[in-house]
């Protein structure tokens, strides 16, 4: 186990570390914490202390960049969400969302997976192949073939219009 005594002597350099990655000093403390926590949990560790100091910079560093992706991300998914909400206000046919939230459910869910990746969540198609591990030019027909089969469910159910059949 780590001896606490090395981490009580790294402390004053961790802070003054996690204060310089971080937004604020509460994450910085936060930072600091987490990685005493990890490195006291850890099954491998440097045992000296010349060792333990960068290994320990390398934590919060590791530490900090994990939230700066979650932060991304969740505000990836807050702008997509506000954009879902402010395109359903807008929309005046209320029945037919319902309906068409009804069919898609239906539909397979590979299906399902690439409209929802595209149009729903507004990915661009090499965003999409990134996601599915597949080629630009297979999202891109993936995603007509379900464009397709959900007009053609919905015309089936006796929902769709001569000219959603068309398009």
């Amino acid at each position: 186990m780590v001896s606490l005594s090395h981490i009580e002597v790294l402390l004053p350099e961790l802070r003054a570390y996690a204060l310089a990655v971080a937004t604020n000093r509460d994450e910085a403390e936060d930072l600091v914490q987490d990685a005493v926590e990890r490195t006291l949990r850890a099954n491998s560790y440097p045992a000296k202390l010349d060792d333990l100091r960068p290994w320990m910079f390398r934590v919060i560093r590791n530490l900090n960049l994990d939230g700066l992706r979650k932060k991304r991300v969740r505000m990836e998914y807050s702008r997509s969400q506000r954009r879902l909400l402010v395109d359903l206000a807008q929309s005046t046919d209320h029945a037919n969302d319902v309906l068409v939230r009804m069919t898609f459910q239906k539909l397979a869910a590979p299906m399902r997976e690439v409209l929802f990746l595209v149009d729903v969540m507004g990915l661009k198609y090499s965003e999409a192949a990134e996601v599915m591990d597949v080629p630009h030019g297979t999202v891109m027909s993936r995603v007509s073939r379900a464009r397709r089969a959900l007009v053609v469910a919905m015309s089936s159910d006796g929902v769709g219009s001569e000219k959603d059949q068309n398009a």
